[in-house]
């Protein structure tokens, strides 16, 4: 039995979690859930965004499945980001980010691309400080960092291509040419770690030519490797492509617990009105049961989002009228 550990958060991830938990008991395998809190409400509550005891129920389970968190623009005292703090907790360095078609005008097609991003330093490794009218970011890049997260891209490459009989090509964004040393140092260890898998075509884009390329031939990439924040606005940008933040899955994977979530926030503006998109949390449990060894589950509830899109239901993101528990259950029934 898997045990796996439910942290709804905030907003629409108390709507979207739970439909996709409804999603994992219609496949009828040995699964235990777990539930715990965390986000600002839990801040709110208990004066902790990410209470220790989630985090020993976290620590404990095969597996998270994270919703989203309301947090604040403005410093408040106490608060840090609870998924912010389970990446560092449990060490989990690799980012990665599918962005493929699904069926529906709103989706490009022929788009099948990962987006491996460096889940740790960089700009988000919380080193900031204020000095008068100055605020200055330290943006840390480690060659341990850079190393493993380009050899992630390497081994999912590999991977992809041994599933669709095509070519691994990872292309490494970077922005070297201004920020030599720290981008200097990431792509210094990008050029050595590819150059250990011989069957990897290794290409290379500044960031702003890759952010271009990704709107003009997204068809054209296979798996990219960058640091924190180029990887956070690229996965983002690319999402647009095939739907938008509703339809994003993440893994979070390292040492420790691996975590997934969807990729959007916490959407107050439509929570509790029952129009949240589940499609993000429930591809987000089929990269879960993909690393959980459970494949085959994993594709009968991805084929199960895409025949329900495909029959033409969709919540209001998309362009349609589904409620969040009308497309579950559209979800469900394709599953049992």
């Amino acid at each position: 039995m898997k045990t796996i550990c439910l942290i709804p958060g905030d907003g629409i991830g108390q709507e979207v979690i739970p439909a996709a938990a409804e999603a994992l008991q219609a496949l009828d395998l040995d699964l235990d859930f777990v539930e715990a809190e965390a986000g600002f409400a839990c801040f709110e509550k208990h004066g902790n965004a990410l209470p220790e005891e989630t985090l020993a129920l976290a620590r404990r389970s095969d597996a998270v499945l994270f919703g989203a968190t309301s947090s604040p623009s403005t410093i408040v005292a106490g608060y840090r980001s609870p998924i912010l703090a389970l990446r560092r907790e449990f060490d989990l360095y690799a980012n990665l980010r599918p962005v493929f078609s699904l069926p529906g005008e709103f989706s490009q097609q022929g788009i099948d691309m990962l987006i491996v991003r460096e889940n740790t330093e960089g700009l988000y490794s919380g080193r900031e400080r204020r000095d008068g009218d100055t605020a200055i970011a330290e943006r840390v890049i480690t060659r341990k960092g850079s190393e493993r997260i380009v050899r992630v891209a390497c081994e999912q490459a590999l991977k992809r291509s041994r599933a669709r009989g095509t070519q691994p090509v990872v292309t490494v964004v970077h922005k070297a040419n201004v920020l030599k040393l720290t981008d200097g140092l990431f792509r210094e260890c990008a050029l050595k770690i590819a150059g250990e898998f011989r069957e990897v075509i290794l290409k290379e884009l500044l960031v702003d030519a890759a952010a271009m390329k990704l709107v003009k031939a997204p068809q054209s990439f296979d798996v990219l490797v960058t640091t924190n924040l180029f990887g956070d606005i690229l996965s983002d940008e690319a999402s647009a492509l095939v739907g938008g933040l509703g339809v994003a899955p993440s893994a979070n994977v390292g040492a420790g617990t691996p975590v997934f979530e969807p990729v959007h926030g916490s959407a107050p503006d439509i929570a509790g009105k029952g129009m949240a998109n589940p499609i993000g949390a429930l591809l987000s449990s089929a990269m879960m049961l993909e690393t959980l060894g459970e494949p085959g589950a994993a594709a009968r509830l991805r084929q199960a989002v895409v025949e329900t899109l495909a029959s033409g239901l969709r919540t209001a993101d998309l362009g349609g009228t589904a409620t969040t528990t009308q497309f579950t259950r559209a979800v469900c029934d394709r599953l049992g």
